[in-house]
């Protein structure tokens, strides 16, 4: 029996080991790379000269890259929050097949396939002070005095680029519905036999049944926040005033000007504040009860 065990640990190793080799030399070892550069000041020319972590400090000092800090946050909550709450909704909707349900759900998936770059010309196209489709829509109705530079003024170009981002729901959408299609029509059934209407069925079934790919999706759109770039780069360029900024860019500015220390500094910072932020989605919402355990 022992010698058994010992082999069945040991084909187990065999058949691990290259996935556990690739995962090494794509992530460890690169992942490894960016902390110990972030301890650097250098530029890829000169040598090295370590400092520590003074790079995060200096980096946390930085007005732009504190701007950077707080935006990736509301960019968390609000695809976090408001992004998986919308696709929910819209998913428990579509799931009770409504008229032309299929179309809708088209639809709703349709901007995935999209390129990012042409949905971001688009919208700076319809946020454009001139000829923009907003201010023409607002000078027709005869308020003048509502037309602004969306993307020019500092009240108006963050919420701009968050709002347009915070509706593309269809690849949330499609993961929550999938799921939800799963549960049983009998739950539903013998709910409505004993007088549940619609809206207590959604909230006694449906939500606790979907609990797990709830957080999930949650999970998935943290990643997606705090990597967030395309968007703000091709829109503001973290402008005005770096009042749009967010980590990515920074990153992606100090690499361009061959900070490497600085740039690998904020990467390291990404990736510590991403391990805290998912955590805390796992341990707060992931929580087990029964009607979670129901649903695995």
């Amino acid at each position: 029996m022992i010698v058994r065990s010992g082999r069945s640990w040991f084909w187990r190793a065999v058949f691990l080991a290259p996935t556990l080799a690739l995962f090494a030399m794509y992530f460890v070892y690169p992942l490894g790379f960016v902390f110990v550069i972030s301890t650097l000041e250098w530029n890829g020319i000169t040598a090295p000269a370590f400092v520590g972590v003074q790079n995060y400090l200096d980096n946390f000092q930085a007005r732009q890259f504190q701007f950077a800090l707080r935006n990736n946050f509301v960019w968390v909550a609000a695809l976090a929050v408001g992004k998986i709450s919308l696709a929910a909704l819209v998913a428990m909707i579509l799931a009770r097949q409504p008229f032309a349900w299929r179309l809708l759900r088209t639809v709703y998936f349709l901007p995935i396939v999209i390129s990012q770059v042409a949905i971001a010309m688009m919208w700076r196209a319809i946020y454009n002070a001139e000829y923009g489709i907003i201010n023409q829509a607002l000078e027709r109705m005869g308020a003048m005095h509502l037309t602004r530079n969306w993307l020019g003024e500092i009240a108006t170009a963050f919420p701009a680029i968050l709002t347009q981002e915070v509706f593309y729901i269809g690849y949330f959408m499609i993961i929550i519905l999938a799921y939800t299609m799963t549960i049983p029509e009998s739950y539903y059934d013998a709910a409505q036999l004993d007088g549940a209407n619609v809206l207590q069925q959604e909230r006694y079934i449906t939500l606790p049944m979907i609990k797990p790919i709830l957080i999930t999706t949650m999970t998935l759109a943290t990643a997606f926040a705090l990597r967030h770039f395309e968007g703000t780069f091709l829109l503001t360029d973290g402008g005005p005033a770096f009042r749009t900024t967010v980590l990515g860019l920074q990153l992606y500015k100090m690499t361009a000007a061959l900070d490497y220390g600085h740039a690998n500094a904020t990467g390291g910072t990404l990736v510590l504040i991403g391990l805290a932020l998912i955590t805390v989605i796992r341990t707060t919402f992931g929580r087990r009860d029964a009607a979670s355990d129901s649903a695995q």
